[in-house]
This record gives structure tokens, sequence and C-alpha cells, in this order.
């Protein structure tokens, strides 16, 4: 079992003890090729990739703009901030991550950055998150989707959609009945995570609280990335 496997299984079952060394060390500097300091809560023992780790690389279809997009294309030209949602979420976990990137996107408008920062979220729930319901959805949000720096990411499939998840952010994705909740047939307990990588394709910063994660905050540190 390699290391990334171990902390995958270790952050899945809840574990923190005895996986010191996963995803690397944080010291008193800066991780080799970033631009923000050290984060505040040190989470390199998490089983998502985190401060001064690759942001992962993959391609999905943004059936919006009908595009092939890969994670890689955007080094050496944009920053990235990156979340997970799906359009049937019923608890506000994702309205509110999609939010926050939404008033990156505004915030990056109104400062003139716009062209220097991507804003991938990926559905995890393709078979209902359809380009017409992805289009409506970017309406209902407030997103700006002429703005040439937004793509809903939709993986062809939802074993896909559990791939991705799993194998390049070591989280677990699985429907659940949603007896409880009418016109709901199933529903996805989720991580509320958002990453922000730098044009180097380097991660600066795991939010993994993404709907409690300070806008302002979030804002001040996509534009230190993005304008460096």
């Amino acid at each position: 079992m390699d290391r990334r496997s171990f902390c995958k299984m270790a952050g899945v079952a809840g574990v923190t003890a005895g996986t010191a060394g996963c995803l690397g060390v944080l010291g008193s500097s800066g991780a080799e090729g970033t631009i923000l300091g050290p984060p505040e809560q040190d989470l390199s023992e998490a089983s998502f990739p985190s401060y001064g780790d690759k942001m992962p690389e993959f391609t999905v279809p943004d059936p919006i703009h009908g595009e092939e997009i890969s994670t890689a294309q955007f080094e050496s030209e944009r920053a990235v901030l990156w979340t997970s949602f799906y359009t049937n979420c019923p608890d506000g976990v994702c309205p509110a991550l999609i939010l926050r990137l939404r008033r990156g996107q505004e915030a990056a408008a109104e400062a003139g950055y716009g062209d220097q920062v991507t804003f991938l979220p990926i559905t995890f729930d393709p078979e209902r998150d359809t380009t017409e319901v992805l289009r409506g959805y970017a309406g209902q949000q407030g997103v700006d989707l002429d703005a040439g720096n937004w793509h809903f990411l939709r993986p062809e499939t939802y074993e896909r959609a559990q791939g991705i998840h799993d194998e390049h952010f070591g989280l677990k994705i699985e429907k659940q009945p949603a007896d409880d909740l009418e016109n709901l047939e199933y529903r996805f307990p989720h991580y509320g995570l958002i990453i922000l990588a730098n044009k180097q394709g380097i991660i600066e910063r795991a939010y993994p609280r993404g709907p409690r994660t300070d806008i302002e905050r979030l804002v001040n540190d996509l534009e230190r990335v993005a304008t460096a």
C-alpha cells in the first residue's frame, strides 16, 4: 500500500493518529512553490490534498461550453478554485460552496484579474445534473457563464464521478436513500471542500469547511494567489 492510499483510508475512517508524513509535513516557512504562507490549520494528514501538494490532474467535460477541461491546462496561466457539488443538495451545503466561488468570480471581475483565475465546480451527480439543469443552476446562483473563467464539470457517469473524488481527492461519494425528503429519490452525504491552487498547479489552500469559510478571507487568498 502506498502512502497516499494509506492516507485516504485513514482520512475516510476518521483516523488521525499514526499517519504522520501523509501529504507532506508543514514547517515554519512556506511550502516549495507556494505564494501564501502555511495555513493556520495543518491539514497534511487529511485524506484530501492540501497546502503544498500538486493539484490533482484529470479531464472532464464542460457540457455547457462543449469543451473537455483538464485541470492541468491552466498551469502557468491561471489560478484554480475548485469544489464539488450537486444541484439537488437539500441542506444548503452546495449553494454555500457555489456562492463562495461566485463571490470570487465577482471580485476578480471587479478588480480586473478575471482572466487570471478559473473556477471548476464538479458535480458528482451527473445522472440528474444534465447540461440544461447546470445552465439553470448557474442562473439561480448568479454565475456569469460568459466571463470565460467558469466551467461546470460533469463526469460522463456516476461511477466516473466517484472515481475522481476517491482517487484524486480521497473523498467517498455514495448515494443514500432520501425517503425523508419529498420528490428526492436519493441524496449524498458529502464533504464541503474548496481547494485553491496557484498558476503552477500547487495547492495554496484547502478549505475543508467550505460552506462556513469566511468569504472575505477566501477572496483575499484568491486575489493574492491569482495576481502574484
